[in-house]
């Protein structure tokens, strides 16, 4: 079992055909309404439709639903910036949390980079239950856009496999909890969708993603250096431009939030906060005071992904070989939460709509299903989380060779599911 594992890594990093040229292939369909695969994944999308259901219903009707999600921190912040006060001033913050209804300890504070506050602005015209709703009504509705763009980049006809991405668990935890990740996640899907035809619009899509950079830091070396290789200097002409009008804004609303920013990166714990991640795991038990401990794997997943980069540098395609590149930032970026793993979303529904094995999507289907099991068991700040980013490049690489292997194209999941 070793080695056939070994052979399809290894057939997978050797670099298969293009995603183009697969995606012209015959279905596997899978249309019998008694599928195993199937069944596993209307029980996996039942239950996250439902769960997301109850928390959308609850939140006009209980205070207590909208206080205790992340996104008090974002509605505290637009407060502040909304009354022209300090988004990173913790006295503040916490008097705002426990107006809002949050019964928990310290201030919590928006962890995202400064040209993201303007996001968070409008929430400061409204309460805190009144606008819990309409954030995450917006969060869903860039997650649905975003898995439509890949659906009619991967899909075929008669093909479900946007399903795997509107019920894909993180992205609805995401959400959920009002959460910030689905603007990353729509940032990088604008990109694998214009980087071709419009790279100065696939470039300003980026600076999204650059609101949580941590979890891009091989991605990001890689495109930098893809940038150079290939010349596609619109691409990055587009993200110096966007990044330099999102500080502009900032700066109008506020223009001492770099400066109060860098006051509270120096002074706050979040880099000393455990999440499940390798880094953070590495550091703990190691030496907890060594902050920099915790990127030790993400430096040395950039040194891999310059030699896997430099090696298909030619050939280099982003859909094939940047969903891989994804999935490894995410496992070694040096903190990160369970639903930060939206980002996951490009590279398995790909790798799902190029597979013909069925055992393959009902392995998915089950990982669905434990996530969301934990996600009703676990903190987020649980250990419990820590395979489930090694789990999605598990099975994306074995989903990749057994579609070269077979020759495989796009699988179409029954339409009972819809």
């Amino acid at each position: 079992m070793g080695e056939r594992a070994d052979g399809l890594i290894q057939k997978q990093l050797s670099g298969p055909k293009s995603g183009v040229e697969l995606g012209q292939k015959g279905a596997c369909s899978l249309k019998d309404e008694y599928d195993f695969s199937v069944i596993l994944f209307a029980i996996s999308c039942a239950l996250a439709i439902v769960y997301t259901a109850i928390i959308f219903a609850s939140l006009p009707l209980r205070r207590d639903v909208a206080a205790h999600r992340d996104y008090i921190v974002y509605w505290a912040t637009g407060q502040q910036l909304a009354h022209h006060g300090n988004p990173y001033d913790p006295a503040a913050l916490k008097q705002l949390e426990r107006e809002g209804g949050f019964t928990g300890g310290a201030a919590y504070f928006m962890r995202n980079t400064p040209w993201a506050l303007p996001l968070a602005l409008p929430l400061g015209y409204m309460s805190a239950q009144a606008a819990a709703l309409p954030w995450s009504l917006f969060m869903l509705g860039l997650l649905v856009v975003s898995v439509r763009i890949l659906w009619r980049m991967f899909g075929s006809a008669g093909s479900r496999i946007d399903w795997l991405g509107y019920c894909f668990p993180p992205a609805l935890a995401c959400v959920d909890i009002g959460q910030t990740s689905v603007i990353l996640l729509f940032g990088l899907v604008l990109f694998l969708r214009f980087h071709k035809k419009r790279p100065f619009a696939a470039g300003t899509a980026l600076c999204l993603c650059s609101i949580k950079p941590h979890l891009f830091l091989p991605f990001a070396l890689v495109l930098l250096l893809w940038i150079v290789v290939s010349r596609s200097y619109r691409i990055l002409a587009g993200v110096v431009a966007a990044m330099l009008a999102g500080n502009a804004v900032t700066a109008c609303i506020d223009p001492s939030a770099l400066s109060q920013y860098v006051y509270y990166m120096r002074t706050s714990n979040t880099t000393r906060e455990f999440t499940a991640c390798l880094g953070d795991v590495l550091r703990d038990a190691l030496h907890p005071s060594a902050e920099w401990l915790a990127f030790v794997p993400a430096m040395l997943g950039s040194v891999w992904a310059v030699v896997y980069f430099w090696r298909k540098r030619h050939t280099w395609d982003w859909l094939e070989n940047g969903n891989p590149l994804m999935l490894v930032s995410l496992i070694v970026a040096p903190f990160g939460w369970i639903f930060d793993q939206t980002l996951a979303i490009p590279a398995l529904l790909f790798a799902a709509s190029r597979t013909s094995s069925r055992v393959l999507l009902s392995v998915l289907a089950l990982i669905y299903i434990a996530i969301e099991v934990e996600l009703l068991h676990f903190e987020p700040h649980s250990l419990a989380y820590l395979w489930i980013v090694l789990a999605w490049l598990v099975w994306y690489l074995f989903a990749r060779a057994y579609s070269d292997e077979a020759g495989a194209a796009p699988v179409s999941v029954s339409q009972s599911i819809t």
